[in-house]
């Protein structure tokens, strides 16, 4: 199967990209392996005029926005369940929420877990896209604008980002209305399904377990969680911190399981690296695309019977291409 991959891949000039958080199979066999943003950068400048991406719904989309030209299908199109949170209804009712507590003017940023809609509604109020890894630039860039900042979708992003720069947050739809308008950052009551599963209660067994043990977890974890971590940071952050440690070091890392079942095999029946959790954290949208879609799509598109390909309204991808474009420049 694996080789049959390889012939219609080549044959018709497809990129096979994957995200870190698919299974391992899948990973194995891609052109390219990483976090949205480098998967959307390098795919888009790519000279396949096929991608074939291996991830969930925005991801894919986030190609298309980049390079229009390029045709881009997904063997699932799985969808994640932050993106799914929010849409461009669920915005201009946020706006409207806002507009009747008096904020009439707000700089909005959007995570890229969110879909193309709602970039370019955000790129309409002259708001940004940001990642897990330049969200503190595009923080920085946003207050120099004078204007109340809305966080969307991840609740989590915003108040941990808001809190690592001595910012007040709130939570719209939880937070009085008193304190919405107090604030210096509202955010969205969204959230990752599967960075929720870690709790302040796993960080404790580990210490508890293991002396000197370091913690590293991803910013879409709680705010309590990410407040006792030795390290936090994006995908590729976590990656390269957990690479760099002395294999004698112990780090137990709080994200996709994976991603860190991959890091740092056992050595000599000796493991230095955990999974943050008492529960598997697995991503069960991520986990959709098998081997066996990846052939199926790849032979659809050999017999010219190509499907799941990522369609955009053209209007609302050039909006949205906005949002990225200057994400891009202030990163």
């Amino acid at each position: 199967m694996i080789q049959e991959i390889k012939n219609l891949k080549e044959k018709n000039n497809v990129l096979l990209v994957a995200h870190y958080y698919q299974q391992d199979c899948i990973v194995e066999i891609a052109d390219l392996v990483g976090d949205s943003l480098e998967l959307a950068r390098k795919a888009s400048s790519s000279n396949e005029d096929i991608v074939l991406f291996c991830g969930v719904g925005f991801m894919g989309q986030s190609v298309k926005i980049l390079a229009p030209k390029k045709r881009v299908f997904m063997p699932k199109i799985a969808c994640c369940s932050m993106a799914r949170m929010i849409d461009d209804t669920y915005f201009d009712k946020s706006i409207e929420i806002l507009k009747s507590y008096g904020i009439d003017e707000v700089f909005p940023i959007t995570y890229i877990n969110s879909n193309a809609e709602v970039k370019a509604k955000v790129a309409e109020l002259g708001g940004v896209v940001c990642t897990s890894s330049n969200a503190k630039k595009i923080m920085d860039y946003a207050l120099k604008q004078n204007k109340k900042i809305f966080f969307l979708p991840d609740r989590c992003l915003g108040q941990n980002l808001a809190q690592s720069q001595g910012l007040k947050s709130v939570v719209l739809g939880i937070d009085s209305k008193e304190d919405v308008i107090l604030s210096d950052v509202i955010c969205y009551d969204g959230f990752c399904s599967v960075h929720q599963l870690f709790k302040v209660e796993d960080i404790e067994f580990f210490k508890e377990k293991y002396k000197d043990i370091l913690i590293a977890v991803h910013p879409e974890c709680p705010p309590e969680v990410v407040q006792k971590a030795d390290f936090v940071g994006s995908t590729s952050q976590i990656i390269s911190f957990v690479n760099g440690l002395d294999d004698s070091q112990k780090v137990a890392v709080g994200t996709e399981f994976n991603l860190v079942n991959r890091l740092r095999p056992s050595k000599n029946g000796i493991q230095n690296t955990f999974v943050l959790s008492s529960t598997k954290p697995e991503c069960p949208t991520m986990n959709e695309t098998t081997l066996q879609d990846v052939l199926n799509s790849l032979n659809a598109i050999d017999s010219g019977e190509a499907y799941n390909e990522i369609i955009l309204n053209s209007d609302v991808a050039l909006k949205a291409k906005i949002a990225l474009d200057k994400m891009l420049e202030l990163s």
